[in-house]
């Protein structure tokens, strides 16, 4: 059974609708993947998001996002592979249409992660372009578990032992674990965050 919040203004209803949607945190995932090595750990990240409670979380591929998805979250986090050290150009597209005037953006949640070929391959450098983008936007980032991954949650696909790039969306668990403590350590501070900080 659902309870309805209702909003009276000098006696007359303006606006009633489920209670639940009005307490939820809202985490939007978007990503670009090639090959599903950035959308298996697109997916580690929606988990870890969803293992807090009353959040709501959203998974789009780039093609799929739209600026309302945008507005409505209370945390952003993007991911993509790395383009000779630079963001796949979607999502960048993607970045380049946000609203800007009124800063619409300001002060939400957001945080990046990356798949990258090999270590040192870029994938720093990529998640900083994506967090430098979002702080253009007032937006307030949010790192890491640990000094492990202090930009974020990244994995490498095509080097030594952690060679599963000719495996379609296979990642090593290892980088899995950090996706998914990345997507706890942004739900878990939205949703302090909405709460006024407590």
């Amino acid at each position: 059974m659902k309870t309805f919040l209702t909003i009276l203004l000098f006696g007359q209803v303006l606006l009633a609708q489920p209670a639940s949607s009005q307490d939820s945190t809202r985490v939007l995932i978007v990503y670009h993947s090639e090959h599903g090595h950035t959308a298996a750990m697109a997916e580690a990240i929606a988990n870890g998001a969803r293992a807090v409670p009353h959040v709501k979380v959203k998974l789009l591929k780039v093609a799929e996002a739209k600026n309302q998805e945008v507005l409505a979250a209370d945390a952003i986090i993007l991911g993509s592979p790395v383009y000779n050290a630079n963001m796949a150009p979607a999502l960048q597209q993607f970045i380049n249409q946000w609203p800007f005037e009124g800063s619409p953006l300001r002060d939400k949640i957001g945080a990046a992660f990356v798949t990258a070929g090999g270590m040192s391959a870029g994938e720093e450098l990529v998640q900083m372009n994506i967090l430098h983008a979002m702080l253009i936007f007032g937006m307030i980032i949010v790192g890491g578990q640990d000094w492990r991954s202090p930009f974020g949650a990244s994995a490498i696909v095509n080097e030594g032992p952690f060679d599963t790039e000719k495996q379609p969306g296979k990642v090593e668990a290892y980088f899995l674990e950090k996706g998914e403590a990345l997507g706890k350590r942004v739900a878990e501070t939205a949703s302090r965050w909405r709460k006024g900080g407590k």
